[in-house]
């Protein structure tokens, strides 16, 4: 016997209302990292995120569909776009459909948008990953000329104590190469005839973090902040001009940065660093170039793998490939440059030793991905182990980064003392 209609439409009502709601992914960070080359809008969750995007026009807007929960996570989204973020005007978020969340990015113009997904890797889960790219990349060649075709005024001095806290400066080791250590020109006789451009590249940033401290300092923190007065104190140098890989906190792919070093056609890169080792005693500062057939010791390999996994970190699309850039970093036949590499590591090094402890006498080689510039002598700075408590304590220490900085710039001009930079037809090319 059939039962009453309205039975069974209170039974049906009920099967509906017991059944628990489809539960949809959930996000568990939700990042902006806003940088003059573009912007990354980072979603982390502890699962894959399924996604759509598109871009619209008339106003430039560019829609990506996330099946995931509406959460305090992505609300809060719309909170973190900052003022002078160049690329985002504002971010919308909103639920668009049954766990589907919509987000609408207010654009300032015409970009390229790159949305992809990142395994788990490091401390971070699954990431979908939306990059925000000018149609056209912005040249490093204006941050070395003025509006007037010019180099730059230098920027002013910075008062910074000079004398570090409660630290004495080591003896220098006697395995160090002092060779460099020949006076320098007379003042009245300037050290360079031409434009010198350094590119200095600060390591990390954004999403990749770098080492950690014991007490929670992060490498990418710590190598801005000493890329920044390094820079600083070279543009005081009469004819030296620096150019920074990046000015603030956010990624930049390793093959990247020696594109912009070669974009502004550099006659010299530091990479500038503050590892961390398994064991908290390690201790030191080192300097090292790229290395053609294998690592010098086994912490220099085990270092070069640390910072060549920055890619893989920081976040990169390897589904996007660009063929003039592999074939810049897979040039290995460059020993000329290597060779002038490791006399710019050993002046810089001599230099070093004067203000803190060695971790080896010698310039150190292993197959850095960011040395890899087969036509610029590149080095790698070491500065400190950040995993050593007394070192990152200093590394953080004002004092004792402009200490740092001034050996860099003193080895830097040694170095130009014996080896002439070569004159070049242009200083950079503009597209």
């Amino acid at each position: 016997m059939s039962l009453p209609f309205f039975i069974r439409l209170l039974l049906l009502s009920f099967c509906f209302a017991a059944a628990p709601a489809i539960a949809g992914a959930k996000v568990t960070s939700a990042r902006i990292w806003p940088a003059p080359d573009y912007t990354r809008v980072t979603l982390e969750s502890k699962e894959a995120l399924k996604f759509n995007s598109f871009t619209l026009k008339n106003p430039d807007r560019l829609v990506v569909d996330v099946e995931a929960d509406m959460d305090e996570v992505l609300s809060s989204l719309s909170g973190k776009v900052v003022m002078d973020d160049p690329y985002i005007n504002l971010v919308r978020v909103a639920r668009f459909k049954a766990n589907t969340v919509r987000l609408v990015l207010d654009l300032k113009g015409e970009v390229k948008p790159n949305v992809f997904l990142l395994p788990p890797v490091g401390e971070y889960g699954f990431r979908l990953v939306i990059d925000i790219n000018p149609i056209a990349a912005p040249d490093p060649l204006l941050l070395v000329l003025g509006k007037d075709g010019l180099p730059s005024e230098p920027a002013p001095p910075k008062e910074v104590e000079t004398q570090a806290k409660d630290w004495v400066p080591p003896e220098v080791p006697s395995k160090s190469d002092n060779s460099d250590k020949k006076p320098l020109p007379s003042k009245s006789k300037p050290l360079i005839d031409r434009l010198v451009t350094i590119v200095i590249d600060a390591g990390h940033g954004g999403e990749d973090p770098g080492a950690r401290g014991a007490n929670g300092s992060l490498e990418k923190d710590v190598t801005l902040s000493i890329a920044q007065l390094l820079k600083d104190k070279i543009d005081r140098v009469p004819n030296m001009r620096a150019v920074l890989t990046r000015s603030g906190d956010y990624f930049i792919p390793l093959g990247q940065r020696v594109e912009k070093a070669r974009r502004v056609q550099a006659d010299l890169f530091v990479s500038i660093h503050a590892d961390a080792f398994v064991r908290p005693n390690v201790r030191g500062s080192s300097v090292f170039a790229l290395s053609e057939r294998g690592a010098t010791s086994t912490l220099a390999r085990w270092l070069a793998k640390q910072e060549n996994a920055a890619d893989l970190i920081g976040g990169v699309n390897l589904n996007q490939k660009d063929p003039y850039l592999a074939r810049t970093l897979l040039d290995l036949s460059q020993t000329a440059t290597i060779n002038d590499s490791l006399r710019l590591g050993r002046a810089v090094l001599g230099e070093i030793g004067a203000v803190n402890r060695l971790h080896r006498g010698e310039v150190e080689q292993a197959g850095f991905a960011v040395l890899k510039a087969p036509d610029i002598p590149s080095i790698l700075v070491e500065t400190a182990f950040i995993s050593n408590p007394e070192e990152e304590r200093r590394l953080n220490d004002p004092a004792y980064q402009s200490k740092l900085a001034d050996s860099i710039v003193s080895g830097i001009k040694r170095y130009l003392a014996k080896n002439p930079a070569l004159a070049k037809s242009k200083i950079a090319a503009i597209d």
